[in-house]
């Protein structure tokens, strides 16, 4: 901004003012653009108006102008923190504000989303999906804590750190009942980690693998066989329910294989047929009568 282009003294000289015609000798008067007049008729008819207060600039005040616009020096002031400007960088802007360059700079800055502040030059800042925060302002939305550049969850418009994305939505391991971050298999509709999915015997993972269940208990068929399936009344071997033989032949406190199930003396199958026992021993219906 520059000072106002007018002159003002004191007539030493027998001029008239321009205006109102009254002697101006010895009087303090206004020269501007080749005219000279008193200081009333300056105000009245001369004067710039200035574009933040509007009222005229007199005589007696300093002018400042900017592109064809005046200003008192007084209200030659930032729009938004009243620093006065007169001999400092300044930015004309809508509504023809002036601004100093700092606040210029926080307006058009980015606009945090947490504290809705701006986020200037030097500021640590969090940016996702075209939105951004203060570090120190992007926090999980449960606990409230600081995730600042660490690892989060979104969920539509809130934002969730590890843990209590995992205590909120992850699934509950079945067994052990903390959540399943990563992996982990489902049986009977219930989530279970991996490494909980395990032989209640020799406590090898089972998943992927063939294992039978034993009211809550879990056995890989090695350890079936070996501790659990019921031996075989004939063949003696165990009683697995796996490949060959998948029924079983219940009689009193024994069991056989279906195919082990047969006939003492003459070795007919005898599954799901009628049969006699005599001293512990399976017959069908006809040998007895031979022996």
């Amino acid at each position: 901004a520059g000072p106002g282009s007018y002159t003002v003294g004191t007539m030493s000289e027998r001029f008239d003012c321009h205006y109102c015609r009254d002697p101006l000798q010895g009087k303090k008067y206004v020269q501007k653009e080749g005219r000279h007049c008193c200081v009333k008729c300056f105000e009245k008819f001369c004067a710039n108006t200035c574009t933040e207060c509007k009222k005229p600039i007199g005589a007696d005040s300093k002018e400042l102008h900017f592109k064809n616009r005046y200003w008192h020096d007084n209200c030659f002031r930032c729009f938004k923190c009243y620093t006065s400007l007169v001999n400092e960088p300044f930015m004309l802007r809508e509504n023809n504000k002036v601004w100093c360059s700092n606040c210029t700079a926080a307006e058009d800055a980015p606009r945090c989303k947490g504290c809705f502040k701006p986020i200037i030059a030097g500021d640590q800042n969090v940016e996702y999906k075209k939105m951004v925060w203060h570090k120190d302002c992007f926090t999980c939305s449960q606990c409230k804590q600081v995730i600042g550049s660490g690892s989060f969850f979104p969920k539509g418009d809130e934002f969730y750190c590890v843990s209590c994305h995992e205590h909120k939505f992850a699934k509950t391991c079945a067994k052990c009942k903390n959540p399943i971050t990563s992996g982990g298999l489902t049986y009977q509709e219930q989530p279970w980690h991996s490494e909980c999915f395990i032989c209640s015997n020799c406590k090898k993972q089972l998943g992927g693998k063939r294992f039978t269940a034993v009211e809550d208990q879990f056995y890989c068929v090695e350890c079936y066989k070996e501790c659990v399936a019921k031996k075989c009344a004939g063949c003696k071997n165990p009683i697995t329910g796996f490949g060959r033989g998948t029924s079983v032949v219940n009689y009193e406190d024994e069991s056989w294989h279906d195919y082990c199930f047969k006939c003492t003396k003459c070795a007919r199958g005898l599954a799901n047929k009628r049969f006699v026992c005599h001293n512990g021993k399976i017959y069908c219906a006809e040998c007895p009568k031979r022996l």
